[in-house]
């Protein structure tokens, strides 16, 4: 909650980051030219990069900035950044979201920014989002967006069948079965066999569920803990029942269910209003937003599905300059600015005084002038600031959607795909060094 800070790794990730970064050392850097300017390298896959870095690079003459743009984390630019840094020549800013943070620290790509980041920048940023790149009380990233899951969904479906917009978990099958039996060809959500585990995370950890934790050097995995269940649980019978569509993530074959109303919502971070409204521009007027279906209404929880954030490398000689960079990018508004302007945006930003900023560049007819700003900011506040990524996330999530597949393939359950994920994970964990239990 707004002023609650938590740590996301404690003492078991900062012992074995002890051990990597001892064996690292500074190594390759931008130079200057003379005495001009820092030069600094930045890798992004984040649409706009290239035009923010254009006007840093116009409005400040003691730091220039070189971008290369690089493939979005899944088509290899995870990979790339790995390489690097293992070979000593990793950018000085680079960007990665936020499951893929503890992976990357453990492995010493970035450097511990905790004394590098202004304390008048750190008072912007929305606590929940710092609490995601801050271990033990130790920064190691800075936020640029944090996304606040939300119900997206067909209102003009939901309308003309008189179908209530769920505001429990409860609700939002009743509303699934009332749809089927209305429209018996749509379907009110889609259960993802790609790219899924991510988005069970993100229910689970609205439930309650703390997938990773750490005590006394120990990180405990527990993928099936009791919210967990309670979620898979909800969402196999989704599936039993025929209530929601089963398919691949971000396929074709789900944006044309999106566009025909055969699939009539899409439980996601705040980022993809703006990625419906490029993908599906037929459905102008068609669309709303509503929060995410509650467990407790009384005690409502927000979990977050997507986001990024910028860290400083170890190989950077110029990590104070590079900060510079950063928290201009965050907290600028011209930066912003000059991010919006190359195409649509919904992502929230990280700093809530931004929000205008957001609001006022983005055009809202396709959702009918709704105030989906003000919407995701109040979800923001609710962002629940129990939960930590593991160590390996990219293994998990891969060895969880391979069970996902198959559970939609009539071959396991969800429970049995989160179940996997974890037993395949261990051994990753292990051989890490670190001290592993379960349960």
């Amino acid at each position: 909650m707004p002023g609650h800070r938590a740590t996301a790794g404690t003492t078991a990730l900062l012992t074995l980051l002890v051990l990597v970064l001892a064996g690292c050392s500074t190594s390759r850097g931008s130079d200057t030219a003379g005495d001009g300017p820092v030069r600094l390298t930045f890798w992004s896959a984040l649409r706009g990069s290239q035009e923010v870095v254009d006007e840093f690079n116009r409005t400040h003459t003691d730091i220039k900035v070189d971008f290369q743009q690089v493939p979005s984390g899944e088509q290899g630019g995870w990979a790339k950044l790995s390489n690097a840094g293992r070979a000593g020549n990793a950018p000085d800013v680079a960007t990665i979201e936020y499951p893929q943070l503890p992976s990357f620290t453990i492995d010493g790509v970035p450097q511990d920014i905790t004394k590098l980041l202004p304390d008048s920048v750190r008072r912007k940023i929305l606590p929940q989002a710092l609490d995601l790149t801050t271990f033990d009380g130790r920064t190691y990233a800075v936020p640029v967006d944090i996304e606040p899951m939300v119900f997206l969904y067909r209102k003009d479906i939901f309308t003309k069948n008189h179908i209530p917009v769920p505001k429990t978990w409860a609700e939002f099958e009743s509303s699934a079965r009332e749809l089927k039996k209305a429209q018996p060809r749509s379907r009110i959500a889609s259960l993802f066999t790609t790219g899924g585990t991510l988005y069970m995370a993100g229910y689970a950890w609205q439930a309650g569920a703390q997938w990773y934790q750490t005590s006394n050097d120990t990180w405990r995995v527990s993928m099936d803990d009791a919210p967990t269940r309670k979620v898979a649980g909800y969402w196999q019978r989704l599936m039993d029942d025929d209530l929601v569509r089963v398919e691949p993530g971000s396929s074709q074959q789900w944006r044309a269910h999106l566009r025909s109303g055969e699939t009539a919502g899409y439980l996601a971070g705040a980022w993809a209003a703006g990625s419906m409204m490029a993908s599906t521009p037929d459905g102008k007027g068609k669309w709303a937003i509503a929060p995410m279906p509650q467990w407790d209404p009384a005690k409502p929880k927000v979990s977050t599905q997507g986001g990024s954030t910028f860290m400083v490398t170890k190989d950077s000689r110029h990590p104070e300059e590079a900060m510079k960079f950063i928290s201009w990018m965050v907290t600028s508004p011209d930066a912003l600015k000059a991010k919006l302007a190359s195409g649509v945006s919904s992502a929230f930003p990280s700093v809530p005084s931004l929000v205008p900023v957001a609001r006022k560049e983005m055009d809202t007819s396709y959702y009918s002038g709704q105030d989906i700003f003000g919407l995701f900011g109040k979800q923001a506040e609710m962002i629940t600031s129990s939960w930590k990524w593991g160590p390996r996330m990219v293994s998990t999530t891969t060895s969880g959607d391979d069970g996902l597949a198959r559970a939609g393939a009539g071959s396991g359950t969800v429970l049995e795909a989160l179940r996997e994920a974890q037993s395949r994970t261990m051994p990753d964990l292990k051989s890490l060094g670190l001290s592993v239990t379960t349960g």
